[in-house]
Parts: structure tokens; sequence; C-alpha cells
């Protein structure tokens, strides 16, 4: 029997395109005669809608000009599938698991994951509170140092402590040292990010930076090697070989890492094996340390001089476009897009029967 699955993207944050680029590259390859698919497409206005058409379209960004129907998830209506507002009345289509193609805030941060516990639906992915954590970067980094995972020097500051700024940047300065990164703590994937120099370029940053979040990450500047391992599984999690980012631009930025396709990437990454089994160690600790499951990208600095191998972020929906490491990883062990994803959705399904096992 085929399972029902809904594929969501879109959504109100600013990785909009991104999450349009990633969810077409997962219907081509959802397995049609494996899977019922229904396009759920959230307009930047926060409108949810069932949409009937391609995923050409949903690529481009036209599906929100073409024909749709008014949907929702409804905790607490009773109805435990996808509620669909059509003309003649209230219909709902019984959905087996769903796959939030989400980046960003209300995608990837705990709150559609809250949404679609609250409705008892298997989803794709982290949990709530693994999602949350991750997402914002102040919290992942408070519990990744608890659990002695070694980071870059880092420190924070709140919207409210700007009026102290010549306080603040000269601690930064003593702590972290010029050049440092500047990074909203929870707006996602290099966004409102900045490079600095100096303490008016810092300024800057931290205002533009508080555009996207009321808290501020600052990090020492880390002269070494980008690298990632993509993270499958819940209780017994597999984690891939690692794979290198060779950025063309001064850091690995939104456009370079999805829209310019220029940036390039190495797997497996050329690494001792000693230092290859590390990652894959450290990779394993974070993702089980912060309660993941489903799937998560984890990214590292190895730092050029000293070796350090220093954890940079855990991503918890990783994107899916055609130049995203995470299936790349995947497809350097052997597993088709297509395998990758039926995987992804038996995971759902299987975190969904063991959480009704212990009802």
């Amino acid at each position: 029997m085929k399972h029902s699955v809904a594929v969501i993207f879109g959504g109100t944050s600013s990785e909009h395109e991104i999450s349009l680029l990633s969810a077409a590259n997962v219907l081509a390859h959802l397995d049609s005669a494996r899977y019922i698919i229904h396009l759920i497409g959230i307009r930047r206005d926060g409108t949810w809608h069932l949409f009937h058409g391609s995923a050409q379209a949903v690529a481009d960004g036209s599906w929100e000009q073409g024909p749709s129907t008014p949907a929702a998830f409804c905790p607490g209506s009773g109805r435990r599938g996808l509620v669909v507002f059509e003309p003649q009345g209230v219909r709902e289509i019984p959905i087996d698991a769903v796959f939030p193609v989400l980046h960003g805030k209300n995608g990837e941060d705990g709150t559609i994951q809250g949404l679609l516990e609250m409705t008892g639906t298997a989803y794709v992915g982290c949990g709530v509170l693994s999602s949350a954590v991750c997402m914002d970067k102040v919290t992942a980094n408070l519990v990744l140092s608890a659990a002695g995972i070694a980071r870059c020097e880092w420190t924070w500051l709140e919207r409210h402590e700007l009026a102290r700024f010549d306080s603040i940047e000269a601690r930064a300065a003593a702590q972290l040292g010029y050049p440092m990164f500047v990074k909203p703590s929870a707006a996602g994937s290099s966004v409102g990010i900045s490079k600095v120099h100096n303490k008016a370029q810092l300024r800057a940053a931290v205002e533009l930076a508080l555009r996207h979040d009321s808290r501020v990450v600052l990090e020492r500047f880390i002269h070494g090697r980008e690298i990632e391992c993509a993270v499958r599984g819940n209780e017994q999690p597999f984690v891939t070989a690692a794979g290198e980012i060779l950025s063309t631009d001064e850091f690995y930025t939104y456009d370079d890492k999805y829209l310019s396709g220029t940036s390039q990437t190495v797997i497996p990454a050329p690494l001792s094996s000693e230092t290859t089994h590390q990652l894959r160690r450290i990779a394993l600790q974070a993702y089980q340390t912060l309660s993941c499951c489903g799937l998560a990208r984890v990214d590292f600095f190895i730092e050029h001089g000293t070796g350090r191998i220093l954890l940079n972020e855990v991503n918890t929906m990783p994107g899916f476009t055609a130049i995203s490491m995470y299936p790349k990883l995947m497809l350097h062990e052997g597993e088709s897009y297509s395998a990758l994803l039926d995987s992804l959705i038996e995971l759902a399904l299987e975190r969904k029967r063991a959480q009704h096992g212990r009802l």
C-alpha cells in the first residue's frame, strides 16, 4: 500500500527561495509508485495552500499563481490529516508522513515540528527540542560546550546591550581578536552574517544581525578548512565520510552555498584516516548530545597550523538542492537520492511507531 506523504515548502523565513529549490529536488526524486504525494506551499504571508501543479512551478516560485486550495493541519479539531478548505466544504486528506522541506525560522526551529506533534503526524527530521536548540547558536554552543565538544572561541550579546557597545567591543576584541564573525543567533543559513576587521565594521555588523534576531554571536575567525559530515538515523545513527567545501567567497556565504554554484565540494575530503575517524566520532557525539533524530548535517573547521577540529554548527534540515552537500555525501556512500528519501520517510514512521508504543 502506498504511503501518503506531504511535502511542505516555502515558509516565511529569509530562506524561502532555498526551500523551493530543495523541495523541487525532493519532489523530482520521490517515487510516485511508492507514495501518494501532496504538495503544501506556505506563502510569505504565512498562508498554507495545497498546490496542484508541478515541481518546476515550485522551483521557480510560480506555484503561488497556480491552482491551489487553502489547507492546514489543525490540532484540536479532531482531524488528524491535512484539512483542505474547498468551496463545497472541508475535506480531510489522510497523511502518513510529512517532509517539512523548510529552512530557517518557522521551519527548522521546532515550531512546525511542534504543530505536527500536536496533530499526531509523523514527520521527517529532528524533533521539537533538537530543532529549537540547534537553530539557536547561543543555546547550541552552551550545550556543546557542556558536553566537552570543542568550538572556536565565542561570545554573545543581547539587543539591549547595544547601548554598552564600547565595553562589549573592547571585551570581544581582547577575547577574540580581529577579524571576527558576527552572526544572528537564530537566523539560519548564512543570513545576516558578516566578517569584520575593526570596531566600526563590528558596530555595523551587529546592527545588521539584530535585524534578524535579538541575540548576536561573535566568533573568532578560524583560518582553516571547512568540513561537513552527514548523519542519518534515530537510535543508531550513521555518519558519512567527510566532505570539504572549497568556497569561492571570503567565507561560505548564502549565495555561494545555494545560488551561485561556484563553490566546490570534495568528497571524500583528503584527510587522514585518524582525522576522519575523529570527525565521525564528534559528529555522532554532537548529534546524540543535541537529541537529534532522522537527519542532520554537522559542520566543522580544521584549523590550519594547529590541526584543531572545531565544530561549527549542526543543521537539522540541510539543503536538498542539486548542489547541496547532504545528499552528495549520502550518494558517495552508495545511496541514491530516491533511496535516501525512502530511508528518511521510514525513519519518520519508525519514530512515530516508537512513540505510539510508549503511550
